[in-house]
């Protein structure tokens, strides 16, 4: 590991409330950007901004929307156009999404800025908003519009490294990037999911990554219809994934950052009449895994990836 140097940018009005100070330091690379109009980023805004954009550079090259809120994510969805993939982003979770944060793979057209006006947001981030849209949001006085100068794709290369100062050291580590390896990426069961499914598996795998340790998420035609976070096992997230769901999870895919140990999970999941899990694998249990849901019809994809993020 390399060592590191910052200097310091300047005092934030306070950190993640209002008692803790804060201030911002630069890094080794950083994002190109500018506030377009609005207030002073905050501590919290900053935070919503890094979590967004790492979502959107795993689909920095097709029509994407994220919605974060106190920089956990409240929806994902990819649409033929940036205003259908808003309107699936936001149906994930409408009342979480109120004065969140909005981030778009493309630029945001007048017509997604009008639907995005009618609701209270507090930070937009796109490549570039048309000047219409950009007209439209700025009647606004309580949103930030912040346009992202540095390509998508090349933000998932920067800050490589993450860092957390704790009373028994500094933890580094390296920042997580994986992709899914063809040669680990494997269906186990005996039955076999449509290329529909597979792929918005994939899309699954790419949210799942950047929720908190244990999650599970609900998805299909590319967006997520239920996202659980920080739950203490697969079982528990899988079932709080499916109550979001609800009659949505029919023919849906489910997707955990973790291994499922628990047949309890599995249950879950066939109760919500998913019919594909996607999940890393690699336990003892692996088989006791696999063959109920062969029993139940429910097709696997294990990919030999763990996606904790603490």
């Amino acid at each position: 590991m390399k060592e590191f140097k910052f200097d310091k940018i300047k005092d934030l009005k306070y950190g993640e409330n209002p008692h803790q100070s804060a201030c911002l330091y630069t890094c080794e690379e950083m994002a190109d950007y500018e506030v377009l109009f609005g207030k002073e980023l905050s501590y919290d805004n900053i935070l919503n901004m890094y979590e967004l954009t790492g979502i959107l550079s795993e689909f920095f090259d097709v029509n994407a929307v994220a919605i974060m809120k106190h920089a956990s994510c409240c929806g994902v969805a990819l649409g033929r156009t940036i205003e259908e993939a808003y309107n699936k982003a936001f149906d994930c979770d409408p009342v979480s999404a109120f004065y969140g944060s909005i981030g778009f793979s493309k630029p945001v057209d007048y017509e997604t800025a009008k639907h995005v006006n009618s609701m209270g947001v507090k930070v937009i981030i796109a490549p570039d908003f048309h000047p219409k849209a950009a007209k439209l949001m700025h009647e606004n006085p309580a949103l930030k519009l912040v346009k992202l100068n540095t390509p998508l794709q090349n933000l998932r290369n920067m800050c490589m490294e993450e860092i957390k100062i704790t009373p028994f050291g500094v933890l580094i580590q390296e920042k997580n990037n994986s992709d899914l390896d063809k040669d680990l990426f494997k269906v186990v069961t005996k039955t076999k999911p449509t290329t529909e499914q597979i792929e918005d598996a994939i899309f699954a795998w790419k949210v799942i990554k950047h929720t908190s340790t244990d999650s599970a998420l609900v998805a299909k035609d590319f967006a997520t219809l239920g996202i659980a976070k920080n739950e203490t096992n697969s079982a528990a997230a899988i079932d709080s994934a499916l109550k979001i769901a609800c009659d949505g999870s029919k023919d849906a895919v489910i997707a955990t950052d973790g291994i499922i140990y628990s047949q309890d999970a599995i249950y879950a999941a066939v109760q919500g009449r998913v019919s594909l899990i996607i999940q890393p694998g690699g336990s003892h249990k692996d088989k006791d895994i696999i063959d109920l849901a062969d029993r139940y019809g429910v097709a696997m994809i294990m990919t030999g990836i763990r996606n904790h993020k603490y």
